[in-house]
């Protein structure tokens, strides 16, 4: 007798909530569709990759409704051996593995399509993170990016069930000690460096003030309590997008 089948849908959202479409031309010199975020639902269930693999019941995600759900077709693998993968492939995917641009949410159920019923998620979503960085300002927005990656792994706090339970670890780094004030001669001298590095890096000042502004975001976020780290950094970057399009619209024209 044959495995019932289940029926398995991709659910996705996008994080900017809409300003990815408003913005991506002005910020990014390229218009960009969405911030994707996916999930796979089967059995009842969502699952999806935030601070280690998680599973909620569907609809009960803490991102709202879907943009669009896509129909990845029907798997008679049994619940149980379908919950044994993914005890199995968990240590690739926690908090400390996770990576914005190369293995994100998207890349966890892309793999589990492909087990569930042997063919992955859309193209255009995956393509995301290389439409980015390929995009004028792509080489500006690497650093934050990075800067991102490094502190959503030391403040992820998962607050789904976990297939592998990783504990949250937040990790609050040592007052730094002042800096003694330079005198009138070292201070010129780093007055003449940091011109020297400005005119070899002209996207250098632009640079650090978006990767500041962004974490100063995330922070603010994060201490209220509020929100997961992956739901924090989405939203200091859209409050950044926001303040810095026009300026962005500025610096393409000039």
């Amino acid at each position: 007798m044959a495995e019932e089948g289940y029926k398995v849908v991709l659910n996705v959202y996008d994080l900017s909530n809409g300003l990815a479409r408003q913005l991506s031309t002005s910020f990014l010199g390229k218009p960009i569709e969405a911030i994707w975020h996916t999930g796979v639902v089967v059995y009842g269930n969502e699952y999806f990759f935030g601070g280690g693999i998680q599973s909620l019941p569907a609809g009960r995600t803490p991102y709202g409704r879907p943009v669009r759900v896509v129909e990845l077709g029907e798997t008679h693998i049994p619940r149980e051996v379908f919950e044994d993968y993914l005890r199995d492939i968990s240590p690739r995917y926690t908090a400390e593995t996770y990576r914005l641009l190369s293995h994100n949410c998207n890349n966890f159920s892309h793999e589990v399509a492909q087990f569930l019923v042997g063919a992955g998620i859309p193209d255009y979503i995956l393509k995301l993170p290389a439409e980015v960085m390929s995009s004028p300002m792509g080489p500006l927005i690497m650093p934050m990016i990075q800067n991102l990656e490094s502190t959503l792994r030391t403040n992820a706090a998962p607050q789904a069930t976990q297939f592998v339970p990783t504990p949250a670890s937040v990790s609050v780094p040592p007052p730094q000690p002042q800096p003694n004030k330079p005198s009138s001669a070292a201070k010129s001298s780093s007055d003449d460096a940091k011109q020297q590095s400005e005119a070899a890096d002209p996207l250098g000042g632009a640079r650090g003030k978006v990767q500041e502004e962004v974490m100063r975001e995330f922070a603010a976020i994060m201490a209220s309590g509020t929100l997961r780290a992956s739901e924090a950094a989405a939203l200091a970057m859209r409050r950044v997008m926001e303040r810095h399009g026009n300026a962005a619209t500025t610096m393409q024209q000039s």
